[in-house]
């Protein structure tokens, strides 16, 4: 039997067939666009997300037409927060806001602040990304669009109607919505209700590696599959990464280094920390939470300094050698797009400090790498402060390709950060992970097996106590960044 994996991320979607022994059989990628009519808008055309991954499954049958009629699973994971507004008759209304959109900072402050005891429920900040706050600045700014609205999905859940004609969602993405009793795990009617909305509106909330619907027959018969497939509740991108790294054990972890940065610990149970914006969620997998802190500009700062440069990542990278010795000279503070952990401020932006004459491509793009390094500091000490002991982590995402800037990571967090084996990790396979364990093949805790250890990149203790000089002088740019910026 096979499974497959389709991951809806921001800048594609991804698609990874395995067999019965978790082997990669084929893979796929499909290209999407983001507009960005406005300043701090950021949409994209749900019918997008379909149409990429129909051509993804195409290309893995393509690729691999014979295991592919095997199919008995498929998982989905997607990125969080989106607001995809169907009516009715499941037409989209609108282009979807998404996770990294903050237009609604003005109504996440008001719901916080005039409903305090929305925090006891959902046991998070509001942020503008989240999905309730899109709602009210919709019922404020575009009523006619807001009375149409008869379902509410995320990025993943508008691919799971297509596939399934089932309106159903996972209790780990569903956390990320300001909506979901996240310490029961279950849609919340007073939290809904703040918002304007019921439960009458939202998906089926089940269990990532539980059922959450069967594959259409007609997509069966279009990629030859020959039996029933069952489409896992899948989860929201970084729980089902961790699933695909085995970071399902209380005290597991991992750093993802993608175009946001995420530090994720699974834990036993559900532990807020909504002082310092620490994320806690339900787990893809039953009776497990996790919290998470997020850079919401992580991979991308790098991107938005090769744009600047115009210089191609790799040649910046590779520009700094095999390794750095020292700290650069150059400070740089990751938020393009506001921050989420521990600021929690839409409205704070980025900045460099420290540029002299002698300051180079090279000085910048070292201050950059540290700037992110130092922005998941901030993330591991606001998971401390929660009470979660990280030890070590694993490193997913495209910039952990990078052994030097997982190498600067490992130093300025004091952490060993080990480097999976080769193994195809991320969203899509732990996606088909979940897929293996909604066909009944496998318990979640057996399924969810760590790969090896390619490597591991262990803190160096001179550069672990230069940069912890350097952290206390980056701390103080956030405050000084905040008093600049613009007015929301």
């Amino acid at each position: 039997m096979t499974y497959l994996g389709i991951d809806i991320g921001t800048s594609s979607v991804k698609a990874v067939l395995i067999g019965e022994d978790q082997a990669v059989l084929a893979t796929a990628s499909v290209g999407l666009g983001v507009s960005r009519p406005q300043p701090g808008w950021s949409e994209q055309d749900p019918e997008e997300w379909w149409r990429a991954s129909e051509a993804a499954v195409d290309a893995i049958a393509a690729e691999a037409p014979t295991a592919l009629t095997r199919l008995r699973g498929i998982g989905l994971s997607g990125q969080m927060h989106g607001a995809t507004l169907l009516d009715a008759s499941h037409k989209v209304l609108r282009p979807a806001m998404l996770w990294n959109d903050t237009r609604a900072a003005a109504e996440a402050a008001s719901l916080q602040r005039e409903h305090p005891e929305i925090l006891d429920i959902i046991g998070n900040p509001v942020m503008p990304g989240f999905t309730a706050p899109k709602l009210m600045w919709l019922r404020a700014h575009e009523p006619r669009i807001f009375e149409q609205v008869a379902l509410v999905l995320l990025p993943k859940d508008y691919v799971r109607l297509h596939l399934t004609g089932e309106a159903v969602t996972d209790m780990s993405d569903a956390s990320g919505t300001a909506w979901l009793d996240v310490g029961a795990r279950r849609w919340s009617e007073r939290a809904l209700a703040l918002t304007g909305l019921s439960e009458v509106q939202m998906p089926r909330a089940v269990e990532g590696s539980a059922a959450g619907g069967m594959l259409r027959a007609e997509l069966a018969q279009r990629w030859g599959i020959s039996g029933p497939v069952v489409v896992a509740g899948g989860g929201g991108d970084n729980a089902t990464s961790a699933c695909g790294i085995g970071a399902v054990a209380p005290g597991s972890a991992f750093v993802s280094l993608g175009t946001s940065g995420v530090l994720f610990a699974s834990t036993e149970r559900f532990a807020p920390n909504v002082e310092q914006a620490v994320h806690a969620f339900c787990h893809a997998v039953p009776d497990t939470w996790h919290q998470m802190g997020v850079i919401l500009s992580a991979s991308d700062s790098l991107e938005w300094l090769s744009r600047l440069l115009v210089a191609p990542v790799p040649e910046l990278i590779s520009a700094l050698g095999e390794r750095v010795e020292r700290p650069s000279s150059v400070l740089f503070a990751p938020y393009l797009s506001g921050e989420r952990t521990p600021h929690n401020s839409a409205r704070l932006r980025g900045g460099f400090a420290g540029l002299g004459q002698e300051a180079d491509r090279v000085s910048m793009t070292q201050g950059v790498l540290e700037g992110v390094a130092f922005a998941f500091r901030d993330c591991l000490d606001a998971l401390s402060s929660a009470g979660t002991r990280v030890e070590r982590a694993w490193a997913v995402g495209g910039g952990a390709r990078s052994r030097l800037w997982l190498q600067i990571v490992a130093d300025v967090l004091g952490l060993p950060i080990d480097v999976p084996d080769g193994a195809e990790i991320g969203g899509a396979f732990g996606a088909a992970r979940l897929a293996i364990c909604a066909a009944g093949e496998g318990a979640w805790r057996e399924v969810m097996a760590p790969p090896a250890r390619a490597a591991t990149l262990e803190p160096r203790p001179a550069l672990r106590e230069a940069y912890a000089e350097v952290l206390t002088r980056w701390r103080g740019l956030a405050p000084a960044l905040e008093q600049v910026a613009a007015p929301s």
